[in-house]
């Protein structure tokens, strides 16, 4: 679950889970998506490059499980990353309060590379008025092999235009032990149609320098099943 795809599932994710604690039969969503640049928390994961997308995520009484790969380049051997996550949703003082942890597992990575890295996360989210207004936290120990321990923390909004349109922003900043640290930020517009598809056209940037991480327009075409 990254940032493009965070942005517009992550949401769809705790509905699910939050529509599955009303119930004791579990609920099965399954999506794919195809966009034209992966990019996680401002950062290119394909080079600029488009990629394919999917996942499955299973809901009940709260708890929520499921697992998203992703086509990557690194400009090395690896092929694809696979998250498996999980967690627990729940309402807390009237907001909607999501806790769990997500390990990233990169297929084909080259022999001796320490690549994979699990994040635990903290979400809480709220509707004042006509927009969600929300705050997450990620930590982990391992970040990417690279750095021994890391933040990134996260506000976000979206707003409904209308039944099918709506707009939506973050703003992120990752703290790095040993990396520099950068803020992120993206805004843009999801249109869902009558038949589970959607479209989100989206406008990323960083502070940081570097190809991967200039300003872009990202556009993806999602289904959900």
């Amino acid at each position: 679950m990254k940032t493009l795809f965070a942005c517009a599932s992550a949401l769809a994710l705790l509905a699910t889970a939050q529509a599955a604690r009303a119930q004791s039969t579990p609920e099965v969503s399954y999506n794919l998506s195809v966009v034209t640049d992966y990019v996680f928390r401002g950062i290119s994961q394909t080079d600029d490059r488009a990629a394919l997308q999917g996942g499955v995520d299973i809901g009940v009484n709260g708890f929520y499980a499921g697992g998203w790969a992703s086509t990557v380049d690194f400009g090395d051997e690896t092929d694809a990353e696979v998250d498996i996550y999980g967690g627990y949703t729940t309402q807390i003082a009237g907001f909607d309060v999501d806790v769990g942890a997500v390990l990233y597992l990169y297929v084909g990575k080259p022999a001796g590379a320490d690549y994979d890295y699990i994040e635990l996360k903290a979400a809480a989210s709220r509707d004042v008025g006509p927009v969600n207004l929300g705050v997450t936290t990620y930590y982990t120990t391992n970040f990417f092999g690279v750095d021994d321990e890391a933040f990134y923390y996260e506000a976000n909004s979206a707003f409904a235009i209308s039944p099918s349109l709506t707009a939506s922003g973050a703003v992120g900043h990752q703290t790095l032990d040993v990396s520099d640290d950068y803020t992120t930020w993206n805004v843009g517009l999801t249109y869902a149609f009558p038949k589970l598809i959607s479209i989100d056209m989206r406008y990323h940037d960083t502070d940081t320098a570097g190809p991967l991480s200039e300003e872009r327009f990202v556009g993806m075409v999602s289904f959900a099943f």
